[in-house]
């Protein structure tokens, strides 16, 4: 789908506010309620908008500590990822996990409580993860930037 200026517009708009109303995003995109709605339901059958979510305050919730976690795997042939893969994304702590390219094969960002919560975390369920030969954590010490949106 090519987008658009107003397009990109309705994007940033939505970025910053999944909530607001049709009629509100007509007003700010400087179009009439029909055509916004018409773009933004064009955007959603491409694919483009995904979905709706609540963004929660890891803060608010008391999961104050970060820890970065590389992983190194013992069999990197397809099956052994996928499985890696699918165990990965049922602990629910592991708040993003991508495949490395470089020293390591995976990088997850672990949010708990405390150190305690984390070494908890590792020893029941990241160092339960199939094919996984060994690990190496660093625990963040401040966010400077964290941004929960993307950048059009």
């Amino acid at each position: 789908m090519k987008l658009d200026a107003t397009d990109r517009k309705i994007l940033a708009e939505f970025a910053a506010n999944a909530r607001i109303p049709i009629a509100e995003l007509a007003r700010k995109v400087g179009l009439s309620k029909t055509p916004v709605a018409l773009r933004v339901r064009q955007m959603e059958e491409a694919g483009l908008i995904t979905g709706y979510r609540v963004i929660l305050s890891p803060m608010k919730l008391g999961l104050t500590h970060v820890t970065y976690v590389e992983i190194n795997m013992t069999d990197t042939r397809e099956p052994a990822l996928q499985a890696f893969n699918t165990a990965v994304r049922a602990i629910p702590e592991v708040e993003e996990c991508y495949m490395i390219a470089g020293g390591y094969d995976y990088l997850l960002k672990v949010r708990s409580r405390d150190m305690a919560d984390f070494r908890r975390i590792m020893a029941e369920k990241i160092s339960a993860l199939p094919h996984m030969s060994n690990t190496s954590s660093r625990v963040a010490m401040e966010a400077v930037v964290e941004q929960n949106h993307t950048l059009l």
